[in-house]
């Protein structure tokens, strides 16, 4: 980390938006080179990505459509944390909201920043192995229509290379079981 006299210097802040999800803050900062800017920054709570494995050679993907991108597409389960949860029960939660499964065992493969140049959101990627039915179904979060599937672990990482996998934190995560 540079030291202090190097780093860049807040001198204001004002809230931009608030959303559901994240809120933006606009940041007035002088940086180390002596200019001064503004900066808009994501503020997020953070996320987790699952890995949900019923073996070691397959992975479950959910297909949604993603408004933003207006088309379908196949990636991992993933989730933003409710206020005040930690990674590892958003993980559990995530995983029977979306594939139906809770896992009895999860293991974290890695953090990582998706966007750091405007957006602090950190993603927890899970592993999720002994797969069993919950207790009772969990519902899905009313903006989401997710179609859970098997692939083996090969074909999935052939949808990445034909370009049928658009996702990058599913692109990431694929890369993720060689550990």
């Amino acid at each position: 980390m540079p030291p202090p006299h190097l780093r860049p210097r807040r001198l204001s802040r004002t809230l931009a938006f608030t959303g559901r999800v994240f809120h933006v803050d606009r940041d007035r900062v002088r940086l180390s080179n002596g200019r001064t800017t503004t900066l808009d920054i994501v503020r997020h709570r953070g996320s987790v990505v699952l890995i949900p494995q019923p073996s070691a050679s397959e992975v479950i993907l959910i297909r949604q459509f993603r408004y933003a991108i207006n088309r379908w597409v196949w990636e991992l389960p993933a989730g933003t944390l409710d206020p005040g949860e930690r990674p590892q029960t958003a993980a559990r939660r995530e995983c029977a909201e979306e594939i139906g499964w809770w896992p009895r065992r999860i293991t974290k493969l890695g953090a990582f920043y998706p966007t750091p140049g405007i957006c602090d959101e950190v993603m927890i990627y899970y592993r999720c192995t002994g797969l069993i039915r919950p207790p009772r179904p969990a519902a899905q979060d009313l903006d989401e229509q997710i179609e859970p599937r098997s692939f083996s672990v090969r074909r999935a990482r052939a949808l990445v290379a034909r370009g049928d996998i658009v996702d990058m934190k599913t692109v990431v995560g694929l890369g993720l079981l060689r550990r």
